[in-house]
């Protein structure tokens, strides 16, 4: 698993973590039932503190991406979560306020960003997306 960690950006590290453990999930870059690194090895790796990569694993498996297993690790979720349909729409809300703003901050036109989202659609649902 590859996840790329910029300790200069606003976003904290856990959130960076989730973000790229998610994106992976929904990519098809990590397989149903995947294990994931270990807490420590991940934070060796990245030279971040354990607890930060714990808190991440920890907000993952709450949403149901990752299960722990105790004494094997963590692995990604065999079945998508299953959401109501008002957290989902509270989720999907949550993400396009934050990509909006990541548009605007940029200078984007909103076509430009219904662009985006159009040409990334289909790389993100390959794992059981809504078209």
């Amino acid at each position: 698993m590859r996840l790329r960690i910029d300790t200069t950006l606003p976003t904290p590290i856990w959130s960076q973590i989730e973000e790229g453990v998610r994106h992976q999930v929904a990519s098809g870059r990590l397989d149903p039932g995947a294990a994931l690194p270990s807490v420590r090895d991940l934070a060796r790796e990245h030279r971040i503190n354990p607890n930060t990569v714990a808190k991440a694993y920890q907000r993952l498996a709450a949403a149901g991406v990752v299960e722990a297993r105790r004494g094997e690790g963590t692995f990604v979720a065999r079945r998508p979560p299953a959401l109501s349909a008002s957290a989902r729409a509270r989720l999907l809300r949550e993400g396009a306020e934050r990509f909006a703003a990541l548009a605007v901050t940029i200078g984007a036109t909103a076509a430009e960003a219904a662009e985006a989202m159009q040409t990334a659609w289909p790389q993100a649902g390959r794992r059981g997306g809504r078209e």
